[in-house]
Protein backbone atom coordinates (compact mmCIF):
# COMPACT_ATOMS: atom_id res chain seq x y z
CA UNK A 1 0.00 0.00 0.00
CA UNK A 2 1.86 2.96 -1.09
CA UNK A 3 -0.05 6.35 0.44
CA UNK A 4 0.01 10.27 -0.19
CA UNK A 5 -1.65 11.86 2.95
CA UNK A 6 -2.48 15.67 1.88
CA UNK A 7 -3.56 18.50 4.05
CA UNK A 8 -3.01 22.17 5.52
CA UNK A 9 -0.23 22.14 8.96
CA UNK A 10 -2.96 20.93 11.68
CA UNK A 11 -5.09 18.55 9.59
CA UNK A 12 -4.48 15.37 11.08
CA UNK A 13 -1.86 14.02 8.87
CA UNK A 14 0.85 12.68 11.47
CA UNK A 15 -1.38 11.43 13.60
CA UNK A 16 -3.65 9.28 10.77
CA UNK A 17 -0.17 8.67 9.56
CA UNK A 18 0.82 6.58 12.77
CA UNK A 19 -2.63 5.15 12.87
CA UNK A 20 -2.01 3.48 9.42
CA UNK A 21 1.57 2.78 9.73
CA UNK A 22 0.66 0.65 12.83
CA UNK A 23 -2.60 -1.25 11.01
CA UNK A 24 -0.98 -1.68 7.90
CA UNK A 25 2.94 -2.42 8.81
CA UNK A 26 4.11 0.43 6.26
CA UNK A 27 6.67 2.95 7.38
CA UNK A 28 5.25 6.74 7.40
CA UNK A 29 8.16 8.64 5.34
CA UNK A 30 9.36 12.14 6.28
CA UNK A 31 11.61 13.89 3.62
CA UNK A 32 13.37 15.77 6.42
CA UNK A 33 13.87 12.61 8.15
CA UNK A 34 15.34 10.96 4.79
CA UNK A 35 17.38 14.01 4.27
CA UNK A 36 19.23 13.69 7.23
CA UNK A 37 19.37 9.57 7.19
CA UNK A 38 20.65 9.66 3.54
CA UNK A 39 23.34 12.79 4.71
CA UNK A 40 24.34 10.88 8.14
CA UNK A 41 24.86 7.35 5.68
CA UNK A 42 26.89 9.42 3.32
CA UNK A 43 24.62 7.72 0.57
CA UNK A 44 25.98 9.65 -3.20
CA UNK A 45 22.61 12.02 -3.20
CA UNK A 46 23.38 12.74 0.59
CA UNK A 47 26.54 14.04 -0.20
CA UNK A 48 24.90 16.42 -3.04
CA UNK A 49 22.45 17.05 0.22
CA UNK A 50 24.96 17.62 2.73
CA UNK A 51 27.14 20.46 0.37
CA UNK A 52 23.52 22.19 -0.20
CA UNK A 53 22.42 22.37 3.26
CA UNK A 54 25.70 23.27 4.37
CA UNK A 55 25.95 26.47 1.59
CA UNK A 56 22.67 27.05 2.94
CA UNK A 57 20.55 26.79 0.02
CA UNK A 58 17.36 24.59 -0.15
CA UNK A 59 17.53 21.17 -1.46
CA UNK A 60 16.23 20.56 -5.15
CA UNK A 61 13.69 18.64 -5.86
CA UNK A 62 16.27 16.48 -7.79
CA UNK A 63 17.66 15.41 -5.14
CA UNK A 64 14.68 14.81 -2.71
CA UNK A 65 13.37 12.64 -5.75
CA UNK A 66 16.71 11.08 -5.34
CA UNK A 67 16.54 10.36 -2.10
CA UNK A 68 12.54 9.42 -1.89
CA UNK A 69 13.50 6.45 -4.96
CA UNK A 70 16.75 5.14 -2.48
CA UNK A 71 14.21 5.12 0.57
CA UNK A 72 11.11 3.42 -1.46
CA UNK A 73 13.44 0.65 -2.14
CA UNK A 74 14.55 -0.14 1.29
CA UNK A 75 13.57 -3.33 2.65
CA UNK A 76 10.37 -1.84 5.32
CA UNK A 77 8.46 -0.43 2.51
CA UNK A 78 8.22 -3.79 0.32
CA UNK A 79 4.45 -3.48 1.61
CA UNK A 80 4.33 0.19 0.78
CA UNK A 81 4.91 3.55 2.67
CA UNK A 82 3.27 6.53 3.64
CA UNK A 83 4.46 9.99 2.43
CA UNK A 84 3.32 12.83 4.28
CA UNK A 85 4.64 16.71 3.49
CA UNK A 86 5.84 15.10 0.34
CA UNK A 87 4.94 16.09 -2.21
CA UNK A 88 5.15 19.51 -1.62
CA UNK A 89 4.48 21.16 -4.99
CA UNK A 90 3.39 20.16 -8.58
CA UNK A 91 6.77 19.57 -9.83
CA UNK A 92 7.73 17.44 -7.01
CA UNK A 93 4.11 15.31 -7.49
CA UNK A 94 4.67 15.00 -11.90
CA UNK A 95 8.05 13.96 -10.67
CA UNK A 96 7.22 11.52 -8.26
CA UNK A 97 4.68 10.02 -10.79
CA UNK A 98 7.41 9.55 -13.44
CA UNK A 99 9.61 7.84 -10.77
CA UNK A 100 6.83 5.48 -9.26
CA UNK A 101 6.24 4.45 -12.90
CA UNK A 102 9.64 3.69 -13.65
CA UNK A 103 9.86 0.96 -10.55
CA UNK A 104 6.80 -0.22 -11.62
CA UNK A 105 4.60 0.71 -9.09
CA UNK A 106 1.15 2.74 -8.45
CA UNK A 107 -0.21 4.72 -5.81
CA UNK A 108 -2.74 2.83 -3.83
CA UNK A 109 -4.28 6.54 -2.52
CA UNK A 110 -4.07 9.93 -2.63
CA UNK A 111 -6.20 10.99 0.31
CA UNK A 112 -6.41 14.84 1.64
CA UNK A 113 -8.16 15.66 4.80
CA UNK A 114 -9.85 18.56 4.45
CA UNK A 115 -10.45 21.28 7.04
CA UNK A 116 -11.70 24.96 7.70
CA UNK A 117 -8.57 27.01 8.14
CA UNK A 118 -10.36 28.84 10.56
CA UNK A 119 -11.05 26.14 13.00
CA UNK A 120 -6.91 24.73 12.06
CA UNK A 121 -6.02 28.24 13.82
CA UNK A 122 -8.45 27.11 16.85
CA UNK A 123 -6.92 23.96 17.35
CA UNK A 124 -3.52 25.49 16.88
CA UNK A 125 -3.88 28.11 19.57
CA UNK A 126 -5.87 25.10 22.03
CA UNK A 127 -2.79 23.13 21.21
CA UNK A 128 -0.67 25.95 22.24
CA UNK A 129 -2.47 26.53 25.81
CA UNK A 130 -3.14 22.93 26.84
CA UNK A 131 0.77 22.65 26.38
CA UNK A 132 1.35 25.60 28.21
CA UNK A 133 -0.81 24.51 30.89
CA UNK A 134 0.50 21.26 30.95
CA UNK A 135 3.66 22.80 31.98
CA UNK A 136 5.35 22.07 28.43
CA UNK A 137 6.96 24.32 26.23
CA UNK A 138 5.41 25.28 22.51
CA UNK A 139 6.36 24.44 19.48
CA UNK A 140 7.87 27.46 17.76
CA UNK A 141 5.34 26.89 14.92
CA UNK A 142 2.64 26.99 16.59
CA UNK A 143 1.76 30.33 17.60
CA UNK A 144 -1.09 31.87 15.51
CA UNK A 145 1.41 34.34 13.73
CA UNK A 146 3.78 31.68 12.21
CA UNK A 147 1.01 29.28 11.45
CA UNK A 148 -0.99 32.03 9.58
CA UNK A 149 2.49 32.49 7.80
CA UNK A 150 2.70 28.28 7.22
CA UNK A 151 -1.08 27.63 6.30
CA UNK A 152 -0.77 30.61 3.87
CA UNK A 153 2.43 29.15 2.21
CA UNK A 154 0.87 25.77 2.01
CA UNK A 155 -1.86 27.56 -0.12
CA UNK A 156 0.32 28.89 -2.40
CA UNK A 157 2.60 25.98 -3.08
CA UNK A 158 1.33 22.89 -2.23
CA UNK A 159 -2.88 23.11 -2.24
CA UNK A 160 -1.82 23.10 -6.30
CA UNK A 161 -0.58 19.26 -5.74
CA UNK A 162 -4.61 18.09 -4.63
CA UNK A 163 -5.28 19.33 -7.94
CA UNK A 164 -2.97 18.11 -9.92
CA UNK A 165 -3.85 14.63 -8.62
CA UNK A 166 -7.89 15.10 -8.81
CA UNK A 167 -6.80 16.09 -12.93
CA UNK A 168 -5.36 12.34 -12.79
CA UNK A 169 -8.41 11.11 -11.21
CA UNK A 170 -6.01 9.50 -8.06
CA UNK A 171 -7.69 12.22 -5.22
CA UNK A 172 -9.80 10.62 -2.64
CA UNK A 173 -11.01 13.17 0.52
CA UNK A 174 -11.83 12.86 3.90
CA UNK A 175 -13.64 15.12 6.45
CA UNK A 176 -10.65 16.23 8.64
CA UNK A 177 -13.23 18.66 10.88
CA UNK A 178 -14.21 15.33 11.74
CA UNK A 179 -13.43 13.54 15.45
CA UNK A 180 -9.92 11.54 15.52
CA UNK A 181 -11.70 7.97 15.75
CA UNK A 182 -14.14 8.91 12.66
CA UNK A 183 -11.17 10.33 10.24
CA UNK A 184 -9.15 6.98 10.75
CA UNK A 185 -12.64 5.20 9.98
CA UNK A 186 -13.25 7.49 7.00
CA UNK A 187 -9.69 5.98 6.16
CA UNK A 188 -10.25 2.66 6.41
CA UNK A 189 -13.01 2.71 4.25
CA UNK A 190 -11.51 4.11 1.56
CA UNK A 191 -8.55 2.04 1.39
CA UNK A 192 -11.18 -1.24 2.07
CA UNK A 193 -11.85 -0.64 -1.69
Amino acid sequence: MRLILLGPPGAGKGTQSARLEQKYGIPQLSTGDMLRAAVKAGTPIGLQAKAVMESGGLVSDEIVIGIIADRIDAPDCAKGFILDGFPRTVAQAEALTKLLKAKGKDLSAVIELLVDDGVLLSRIENRARETLAAGGTVRADDNPDAFKKRLAQYHQQTAPVSDYYKGIGELRTVDGMAPIDEVTKQLDALLAH
